[in-house]
């Protein structure tokens, strides 16, 4: 089509994206020519502004390395990441899940824990935390076997792959469920965090006005064949950034019962008060199970 107006571009390209072979990827990039269009037009993006758009692109791209992934990083603050999520879960967003967003710093390969052990693996200064956990699926059956990957920010709001501080794999263990679709553990009470600041995610807070912010939470990716893989995500509700995260990753379904003590711990002589333990069920749905890619190595 030899293009006559402004117009004709959106016709020639929305003509060429229904020819793509592969019937899903024809429909996402026809609603994609349609939407992105309508957005110029709607914004009437100048040329300055969409130089910059494609420098950021980039940007983008370049910033993310092995420990840091600045694209999932941006689409969280953006609330793309929580709205796929909810979207393709909890029958297909009309219902609760305990499904959360991935967030940037899974790694493969977390090192086996036994039950009840601890996934402090250097020394990290911090109340104690004791967490058990039950799996079960949507009836309330218990899940046995299941893998639990389980990692979270130190209590100065650092992953291990942040800080050189920390050992390798520090904070983080897999487990898996006995019978009763139970496992259990011993950490440091986490702390909610800044996420990186010092890339395009950070002018783009600075120009909105925005905290930078996550509140206080603890990671779990749950795999078992003839289940969707569950990546949740429990949050302490007593964080002042509760309801305000920069990722928009809160849900009622995800608020966790941390719960003070104050008193010794009856079986552990070598903890001091206080201490925090948390109790929590995760609920996985029917389906294929397939990891996802990791942001991070």
């Amino acid at each position: 089509m030899i293009i006559e107006r402004e117009q004709d571009v959106t016709a020639a390209a929305l003509a060429v994206m229904a020819q793509t072979s592969d019937p899903r990827l024809g429909a996402i990039m026809v609603s994609l020519i349609k939407h992105l269009h309508g957005f110029v037009r709607d914004v009437r993006l100048t040329e300055a502004e969409f130089r910059e758009a494609c420098a950021i692109l980039i940007e983008l791209g370049k910033r993310s390395t092995d420990t840091h992934n600045e694209a999932v990083l941006m689409a969280g603050s953006l609330g793309v990441s929580s709205l796929v999520c909810l979207l393709n879960n909890g029958d297909q967003g009309n219902t609760e899940t305990d499904q959360s967003l991935l967030g940037p710093f899974w790694r493969l390969n977390s090192p086996r824990t036994e039950n009840g052990g601890s996934i402090v693996r250097s020394e990290t200064p911090g109340p104690a935390l004791f967490v058990t956990g039950r799996v079960v699926d949507g009836s309330g059956k218990p899940i046995g076997g299941a893998e639990v990957d389980i990692w979270h920010a130190s209590p100065v709001g650092y992953y291990e792959n942040q800080d050189p501080d920390q050992a390798d794999m520090n904070l983080r263990g897999k487990f898996l469920t006995d019978d009763e679709g139970r496992f259990a553990f011993r950490s440091v009470m986490m702390v909610g965090y800044p996420i990186p600041t010092d890339g395009v995610v950070g002018r783009l807070l600075k120009a909105q006005s925005r905290h930078p912010y996550r509140p206080a939470h603890l990671h779990a990716l749950i795999f078992k064949a003839g289940f969707k893989v569950l990546i949740s995500q429990v949050y302490n509700p007593a964080d002042p950034h509760i309801g305000s995260d920069v990722q928009f990753g809160v849900t009622k379904a995800l608020l966790g019962n941390f719960v003070r003590h104050d008193e010794p711990h009856l079986n552990a002589p070598d903890v001091a008060a206080p201490w925090y333990s948390l109790d929590h069920l995760y609920r996985m749905e029917r389906g294929e199970a397939v990891l996802p890619r990791p942001p991070i190595k």
